[in-house]
């Protein structure tokens, strides 16, 4: 058993070091000659590495191995044929298609002789003896054999639906220093994290032309946006993603602020020069003092337990009752208040599809498309009252399908949580979706997640989502459902949450500790 485990590793570490030096082939596909590899690795992916702009990840298969192709020159007068000549532009799909599958079995040859190869050879230099060299070589086969079958059974189509962006622009300057030198150049450095955006989201939404999901001219585009934190870059970032990806209205699920002050104010100014509607929730770090100066911003729709309809979308909105800057609150509050809270509003609330019963006796259900809180926790206590709720206040991206039916998409700091990014050794990034929203149902449809490095990086990622069942039945979430933490007996008050608030002031609260990597709070908020 020993001899037979001992071949065996030797010969799968042989055949993952052969693929590793010789598995590449250089092919023609259409107008680029293309290099195509594989690479060992623990986690599957198709890589599409286009230099120097960066490199397009697909979620191909789940086998451990890496397939990239690289684009590494472009033939003018092949291109220049194409652009010229219709009848070789139609022809193109079908020639790009016949050359990837060529080189992928020129690639797959290449990989299995020089993992056998490997084997081979490493088991010669282990065991010196040839018998064993010839088992060796043979495991390394079985491994290459094993390692295609489960690539091809797992492979997964829909990924191509599916990109994630990543990239450092070589046209922008270099802006990474010291912080002294950070905040000297900080309105260069907003002017170019806006060009930044711009030009990468263009890259972005050209591939999103590709024979997938497309947004459509009557597709209802929401940008997403929430804990700017009187960050001023999220502003730029704001902006042009407003442009590029022609936005019909935003979201922002609160702390705009930072200590709802009145010296705060003039930065939700901003907010009149956007050009769109711009609905808003009220945050824990946000005062009734910043609701009002957000209230009178042309453009600005404040919900705080109230609908409203805005480009064909019914919102609903619920201010978060707390108001905590403050440090000597005691961080102690039970997430059961905060699911409650979520459930009493909930019951006032259906989506446009499911009738009132006749024989209910409550008031009329309003209708709502989406519900946006800062919270999360509140979010759950919404589940099957609406097909999505939007939410913020954890400073980390996520999205949850609940039971009910009902998305939970969180939004990550769209202001890199505030001045305090700069506190750690990587600055906290800024965050945002565009949301595509059915201008029939008025159901999501897909999101495009975007992520841009923090302050003095230079970096931005795209990753395209596609809701896998728009048209989705939303269940009405059972009744007599117990709280996180036990049976919920009542609504609390906005005071009573308030003294027994769980959101420790936010420079409190490290990134580690927002991602999961640090101490965990007292009780979870997600």
């Amino acid at each position: 058993m020993a001899r037979v485990l001992a071949i065996a590793a030797v010969a799968v570490a042989g055949a993952w070091l052969g693929l590793a030096l010789g598995a590449s082939v250089r092919t023609s596909m259409g107008p680029a000659d293309v290099q195509m590899s594989f690479q060992p690795t623990w986690r599957g992916e198709s890589v599409i590495d286009v230099r120097p702009l960066g490199t397009l990840r697909f979620a191909s298969h789940r086998g451990p191995v890496r397939l990239t192709l690289g684009i590494e020159a472009v033939h003018p007068d092949v291109a220049q044929e194409i652009l010229n000549n219709p009848e070789w532009a139609n022809r193109l799909p079908e020639t790009i298609e016949r050359d990837l599958l060529e080189g992928l079995r020129q690639l797959a040859i290449r990989a299995v002789l020089f993992a056998v190869g490997g084997g081979f050879l490493a088991g010669l230099i282990v065991f010196r003896r040839l018998s064993r060299a010839a088992w060796t070589g043979a495991g390394a086969l079985v491994a290459v054999a094993a390692l295609g079958g489960v690539s091809v059974l797992t492979f997964n189509p829909r990924s191509v639906s599916e990109p994630r962006y990543t990239g450092l622009l070589t046209g922008v300057p270099s802006l990474i220093g010291s912080a002294q030198s950070i905040v000297t150049r900080f309105d260069e450095y907003r002017g170019q994290l806006a060009k930044l955006v711009t030009n990468v989201s263009q890259l972005y939404e050209a591939g999103s032309t590709l024979p997938i999901y497309t947004p459509d001219p009557g597709t209802i585009r929401v940008l997403h946006v929430s804990d700017l934190h009187i960050n001023p870059v999220g502003w730029n970032v704001i902006r042009s993603l407003k442009e590029q990806f022609k936005v019909d209205l935003i979201i922002d699920t609160g702390d705009i602020s930072d200590h709802g002050t009145r010296a705060e104010n003039p930065f939700v100014e901003e907010i009149g020069k956007l050009g769109v509607p711009y609905v808003y929730v009220r945050g824990n770090h946000d005062s009734a003092i910043t609701q009002r100066a957000v209230a009178k911003q042309k453009n600005a729709i404040v919900l705080d337990g109230t609908a409203k309809t805005v480009k064909g979308l019914r919102i609903y909105g619920i201010g978060d009752p707390r108001f905590t800057p403050d440090k000597s609150l005691e961080p102690a509050a039970d997430d059961a208040d905060l699911v409650n809270l979520g459930r009493t509003h909930a019951a006032r609330l259906a989506p446009p599809e499911r009738p009132n019963p006749a024989a209910d006796p409550s008031p009329e259900k309003i209708p709502v498309d989406l519900v946006a809180v800062h919270d999360p926790t509140v979010g759950r206590g919404l589940s099957g009252s609406t097909a999505l709720v939007l939410a913020g206040h954890v400073h980390k991206r996520s999205t949850q399908l609940l039971p009910t039916g009902t998305r939970l998409m969180v939004q990550g700091s769209t202001g890199g949580a505030g001045l305090r990014g700069l506190e750690h050794e990587e600055p906290t990034p800024l965050e945002a979706s565009v949301l595509y929203f059915s201008k029939d149902t008025h159901r999501l449809q897909a999101w495009d997640d975007i992520t841009v490095g923090g302050l003095g990086e230079q970096w931005i990622q795209c990753q395209r989502r596609i809701e896998a069942e728009p048209g989705r039945t939303i269940l009405p979430e059972p009744k007599n459902v117990p709280s996180p933490t036990g049976t919920i007996s009542g609504t609390p008050s906005p005071i009573a949450l308030a003294s027994r608030a769980n959101v420790p002031y936010a420079s409190e609260v490290s990134d580690g500790r927002r991602n999961g990597t640090g101490r965990k709070l007292r009780a979870p908020i997600v």
